[in-house]
């Protein structure tokens, strides 16, 4: 076990524990930059990982009955085939670009990085807009398979998206209570990395002892991190991690 990895999954559980991201957000690039592990096996080892974890999650808001099934089945009939398309992708590029492949795929996640700092801050500014939860409405089946779709590749891709980009999304469409809204979201995310997970696996760019080192760290740090959730304002701690995408995108330009 390498205990500054064990560490490292310890800081990412408790930002999924205060604010319900973190995973592919910091994840990845906490791997390419701390632990040198190339970006295609970054992608895929964090994947693995965030399927695992979600899984706790899901089954909580499993408990609580916070979760549209219906909703996640047509966000996965698109989530699931687009997340294969973006693993076949990533592994297309590593096989035809060769040496120059990491490189590549090393763009693509600042790009993504980017994308998502600027989702998070469009966010931020519109969290004071009036949402008032409207339970039985739920959004047209094709507009839920296209966001799956697109979504779902970008997160084969990139391994990031398949919490803050779906939420985004969804908020605007979905007029439910929040926490059904995260459930249902978590749900469609260990499905959706879980399939990119196997993929990547099936590739060949998985770390497993990696995956075992952020596991027994970030457990415990997701559990401390939903008691600090209360005691640490959340605009702060997202206001932290749109700056560190921000850099990360633009070091990996």
């Amino acid at each position: 076990m390498d205990f500054s990895v064990s560490f490292g999954g310890f800081v990412v559980g408790l930002l999924i524990g205060m604010t319900g991201m973190g995973g592919g957000l910091v994840m990845t690039p906490m791997l390419i930059f701390l632990f040198g592990v190339s970006p295609s096996v970054a992608i895929g080892t964090d994947l693995v990982y965030m399927s695992i974890t979600k899984m706790v999650g899901a089954w909580q808001h499993w408990r609580q009955k916070t979760i549209d099934f219906v909703v996640v089945k047509y966000l996965s009939y698109g989530s699931i085939p687009g997340a294969l398309l973006g693993v076949g992708t990533l592994a297309l590029l590593q096989h035809s670009l060769g040496k120059s492949g990491n490189a590549v795929i090393g763009k693509l996640l600042g790009l993504s990085y980017l994308l998502v700092a600027g989702v998070m801050v469009w966010r931020i500014l519109m969290q004071k807009s009036n949402r008032r939860p409207q339970e039985g409405v739920r959004p047209a089946a094709y507009k839920l398979v296209i966001l799956g779709l697109v979504g779902g590749f970008l997160v084969g891709l990139t391994s990031v998206g398949s919490g803050t980009l779906f939420m985004a999304v969804l908020v605007m469409i979905y007029p439910v209570a929040t926490a059904k809204l995260v459930g249902t979201d978590i749900v469609q995310a260990v499905l959706v990395t879980g399939v990119a997970g196997l993929a990547h696996m099936a590739a060949g760019t998985v770390n497993f002892p990696l995956v075992g080192s952020l596991l027994i760290g970030s457990i415990p740090g997701i559990l401390i991190g939903s008691r600090l959730v209360m005691k640490l304002p959340e605009l702060v701690v997202r206001t932290c991690l749109v700056l560190m995408l921000f850099f990360s995108g633009m070091k990996l330009l």
